[in-house]
Formats: structure tokens, sequence, C-alpha cells
């Protein structure tokens, strides 16, 4: 009987997308467990943040001083409510992008929209954030409307 010996040594070393993909997932379960310092440890020192728009919230964000200003902003002005759902999540090479869902309460208002979300990596880190909302308009309104 014959031995067939394998060149591989050990379990498949993940892809690159794969690797990106599973960092990216963890950003995700840091953040909904509070855990913001664990958020950050994932992004590059220079990430740049993009939220389209018109209010409030929207702009560009450079390094963790400004996005951790904007997430303490969005806190703020969700009463800490502000939830994400994970519905599907995509990778090829460096871009990782999250089918998802935000939802927050503001003043006795309910808001609720689907979201892609599209990240860069370059190694090992988050460079880029993208976001594209489903109803940018009534996310204006929703961050902008006075409580």
């Amino acid at each position: 009987m014959a031995h067939i010996a394998s060149s591989k040594s050990g379990p498949a070393e993940p892809s690159t997308a794969e690797a990106n993909k599973a960092l990216i997932l963890s950003g995700y379960e840091a953040f909904k467990r509070g855990n913001i310092q664990g958020v950050f440890g994932l992004f590059a020192e220079d990430i740049l943040w993009h939220v389209p728009g018109r209010g409030p919230l929207s702009g560009d964000y450079r390094g963790h001083g400004e996005v951790l200003g904007f997430f303490e902003r969005f806190m703020v002005l969700s009463d800490g409510t502000f939830r994400i759902q994970i519905d599907d999540v995509l990778a090829k090479g460096d871009q990782v992008v999250v089918l998802c869902g935000h939802r927050a309460q503001r003043g006795g208002r309910s808001w609720s929209s689907p979201q892609v979300e599209v990240w860069t990596v370059k190694d090992k880190r988050a460079t880029v954030f993208w976001q594209y909302q489903g109803d940018q308009q009534a996310e204006d309104e929703f961050w902008s409307t006075p409580v």
C-alpha cells in the first residue's frame, strides 16, 4: 500500500480576505460588548472614517481622536441606545463589506435604517471606513431634530 504525504503540515492559513473579515467582525463584537478600547485596537492610527450626509454626524473623521469624538457624539445623541445588527459580511482582498442595520432612539422617537459599511484593511488594521446609508434624508433628520 502506497503512502501519500501531504505537503501541508497543519491547518491551512486563512486567506487575506478571511482574515480581514474576522478582524472586522471582531470589531463589531467588541463594540457590541462596549469594549471601545478593543475596537480602536483594530484601527490604524490614521484611519479615515466617512459618514455621508448633511446631519450633525456627517463628515470625514481622521485618526483615533476624531473617530472617538464621533463615537461619543452619536452615543450622547442617542442616549446610549445606538445598536448595530449585522446581516451579512462579504470580503475580497483588502475590502470587507458589512450589510447591517442601525437603530437608535432620541427624544421618544425611534429610527432604524439599512446600511452598507465598506472597510479597507491593510497590515491587519482597518485604514478606511466608508458608510452608505439606506435613507440619507431620514437619517439626517433623525440626528438633527432637537429633543
